[in-house]
């Protein structure tokens, strides 16, 4: 299967889980196991397996910015990299979902974060930990005026 054929696949499987964790309330078991295990390990193989197969041969490195870019102009290696993103996006996605339910914070709160981390990953978790940090001192003070 060419580069392009996996890029095209992988767009709506990782669009699975993020709509997967946007409903998970109605199934939070369920949306875990898709979107916080089992999506995130198929994304990861195939990075795996492209990795694998095309980071020997492939031009560039991590010892400087223009080795980062000349290693991504190998398309399959390219591919692998936005697997990397697609499955640890989704896989921290997943994890705010998870934490939010734990701690009680609402679920309506999570839905722009989710849709920051998918966006733009790591603005999305800033987002979700500032949010959970503001909501538990609020929690925190709820309780303790009604105790």
């Amino acid at each position: 299967m060419n580069p392009d054929t996996l890029f095209q696949l992988s767009g709506p499987l990782a669009m699975a889980g993020w709509l997967a964790l946007a409903a998970s309330p109605l199934a939070p078991r369920l949306t875990q196991l898709a979107a916080g295990l089992v999506i995130p390990v198929i994304l990861s193989l195939g990075y795996t397996a492209l990795i694998l197969a095309n980071w020997s041969s492939a031009e560039g490195g991590f010892n400087s910015l223009a080795e980062v870019m000349l290693l991504f102009t190998n398309p399959a290696v390219a591919l692998a990299g936005w697997l990397h993103y697609l499955a640890f996006d989704l896989f921290v996605g997943a994890w705010e979902v998870r934490t939010a339910r734990r701690t009680g914070f609402p679920h309506l709160l999570v839905l722009p974060c989710l849709v920051l981390t998918f966006l733009f990953g790591p603005i999305g978790l800033l987002v979700f930990l500032g949010l959970r940090l503001v909501h538990g001192r609020f929690a925190t003070q709820t309780a303790g005026g009604l105790a």
